[in-house]
C-alpha cells in the first residue's frame, strides 16, 4: 500500500507554500498518496490587508484546503513547512497544532513519520531552532522524526542544515528544489516502512 502523507504548511509571503508544493509533488512521485493542506491565517484581517504581499499570498492559496485534525489522523507521515518567528514556528502553525490535543490523547499521532522545513529572513534567524521546536512537539506525539541529516550529498550544497531544508525568503533555487525533493522522498520511504 502507498503511504499517506499530509504536507502541512503555513506561508505568509509564499516561500513555504512553494516548499510545500515541491514536497507534495516529490512525495507523489515517490508513490505516496498526498494531501496538501495549509494552516489557517490567524492574524487580524486588518494586519493582513496592511501588506499587499501578504494579502496576495493569502488570496493565492484559497484553492488549498485548510488543515483539519482529520488530515493528521489520516496520514502515515507529515511533511511540515512553516516560517521562523523569533526562533520557533509561526503562530499560525502553532494554532493548528494546538487543536490536536484529542488526537494526541488517543494516540492517533504516534508512530507516524515526520520531517520539517523552514525559512527565515537570514541564515542565522532561528532556522535550526524552529525545526527543533517542531520536532519537540513530534516527540510528545510519539512520532518518528525523519531528518535529512547528511545522508545525501545535497546537504553539503544547500547550506547544510541537518534538521531539514531551510532557506531565506524568495524563489527556490535549483539546489533548494533538489533538497526538498530528497527530504520528501526520504519521508515517504520511512513512512512506508513504519506503516508496514
Amino acid at each position: 500500500m502507498s503511504p499517506k502523507i499530509t504536507v502541512l504548511f503555513y506561508s505568509t509571503y509564499g516561500t513555504n507554500h512553494a516548499i510545500a508544493e515541491r514536497a507534495a509533488r516529490a512525495a507523489e512521485e515517490a508513490g505516496a498518496e498526498v494531501r496538501l493542506r495549509r494552516c489557517a491565517e490567524t492574524a487580524p484581517q486588518a494586519v493582513v490587508d496592511g501588506q499587499d504581499a501578504w494579502r496576495a499570498q493569502l488570496d493565492k492559496m484559497q484553492d488549498i484546503p485548510e488543515a483539519k485534525p482529520e488530515d493528521m489522523e489520516w496520514a502515515d507521515g507529515y511533511f511540515i513547512s512553516a516560517p521562523t518567528r523569533f526562533g520557533v514556528a509561526a503562530s499560525q502553525f502553532r494554532a493548528f497544532i494546538d487543536t490536536l490535543g484529542p488526537l494526541w490523547q488517543s494516540g492517533a499521532l504516534a508512530n507516524k513519520a515526520i520531517t520539517a522545513t523552514t525559512s527565515a529572513q537570514n541564515p542565522h534567524g532561528g532556522q535550526e531552532t524552529t525545526l527543533q521546536s517542531i520536532y519537540v512537539t513530534a516527540m510528545h506525539w510519539g512520532a518518528i522524526i525523519v531528518p535529512p541529516g547528511y545522508a545525501d550529498g545535497v546537504k553539503f550544497e544547500d547550506g547544510g542544515n541537518p534538521y531539514g531544508y531551510s532557506c531565506e525568503p524568495g524563489p527556490l533555487s535549483d539546489t533548494g528544489k533538489k533538497s526538498i525533493t530528497y527530504q520528501a522522498k526520504r519521508l515517504v520511504e520511512y513512512a512506508a516502512k513504519i506503516s508496514g
